[in-house]
């Protein structure tokens, strides 16, 4: 087990060629949507980590998608967990296999990854307890949450990751409720305050971003977590296809920045060159369509805010002075 320290941040690199030619370990055949892209985070992970992977993984779409009895799509050691509980059950896993090292049971050359998955509502909501105790007891493991903003799988229902305004099953839009009333919980934020060695947050439109995060997330001694964008089509009312863009688009707003805390060093991976106004992401969303312009000003002040502090954070971490001007998201 390990906490966060003050060590500098590694400069990992993945190799993409090798990667390209590495076994498909989530064979086609399973049940997701079409147009769903989760399951190209899930491959595109065990694509980094390899074969000698454990898999501990939270019900929710992929899980139910992907291991419909008698039938897995899963070519590595998998363990299908209750939604609340998917951490505690990899911590487990991880812990056993440390002690069997310790016994000379497994050979000391023999590495294991330990990966668990899990939607924002078994991550967010009902496994954050889990989640919080896997972390603050050190499990060298990494959590990955594909987040697609509620509780798709059993029909749509509101979350903590669900933004203000949109509408959904237990939050819908009518005359007595204008969708859903909260704001989202910061999960990455979250995280950070855990003060373990590796968080970051990515989308499922920056693929080499994403694996390099789980390369790093898996090559550190400790926890690390990766909150990924995952656009869900059906709750977020657009067309299948144009999922990708969708999360493209939510990056290129700064509603979903991708950064990551590296042993306390801040660092923003993607700085739009151009500032794209959050309305043209809200737009693309029948969730959204009946936000007025008030609505979509207090988005974009939101993510205005959550931007100057984020860049604010990176400058602090770094060592620049607190009055360097930063690039307000002009930069590369």
């Amino acid at each position: 087990m390990a906490t966060a320290t003050n060590q500098p941040p590694a400069k990992t690199a993945i190799n993409l060629k090798k990667l390209s030619g590495a076994p498909d370990l989530l064979v086609g055949g399973h049940r997701s949507c079409a147009g769903c892209a989760a399951p190209a985070i899930l491959r595109q992970a065990l694509m980094v980590s390899g074969p000698d992977t454990v898999v501990g993984f939270a019900t929710g779409c992929m899980e139910v998608s992907t291991t419909i009895y008698p039938y897995t799509a899963w070519g590595v050691p998998y363990v299908h967990c209750a939604f609340e509980n998917a951490a505690a059950t990899l911590s487990g896993a991880e812990a056993a296999y440390r002690a069997l090292k310790r016994r000379g049971r497994i050979p000391e050359d023999k590495t294991i990854r330990f990966i668990a998955f899990g939607g924002d509502g078994g991550t967010y909501d009902i496994g954050f307890q889990s989640l919080s105790g896997a972390m603050e007891r050190g499990h060298n493991l990494l959590y990955v949450c594909y987040d697609n903003n509620a509780y798709m799988n059993t029909g749509i229902q509101r979350s903590s990751a669900t933004p203000r305004g949109a509408a959904t099953n237990t939050s819908p839009f009518g005359k007595l409720i204008p969708g859903k009333q909260q704001t989202r919980k910061d999960l990455t934020a979250c995280m950070i305050a855990h003060n373990i060695p590796y968080v970051a947050q990515a989308s499922v439109s920056h693929p080499v971003d994403f694996m390099r995060k789980v390369a790093r997330g898996l090559e550190i001694d400790g926890p690390a977590f990766i909150n990924i964008l995952q656009p869900c089509h059906r709750g977020w009312r657009c067309k299948p296809e144009d999922s990708i863009e969708l999360a493209r688009l939510a990056v290129a707003t700064r509603w979903w920045p991708l950064y990551e805390v590296d042993h306390g060093r801040w660092k923003i991976n993607h700085k739009p060159k151009e500032t794209v106004p959050v309305a043209e992401w809200l737009r693309l969303q029948g969730r959204f369509k009946h936000l007025d312009a008030g609505d979509g000003a207090w988005h974009q002040e939101q993510v205005d805010r959550a931007w100057a502090a984020l860049l604010e954070r990176e400058r602090a971490s770094s060592g620049e002075t607190q009055g360097r001007r930063g690039n307000g998201g002009k930069g590369k």
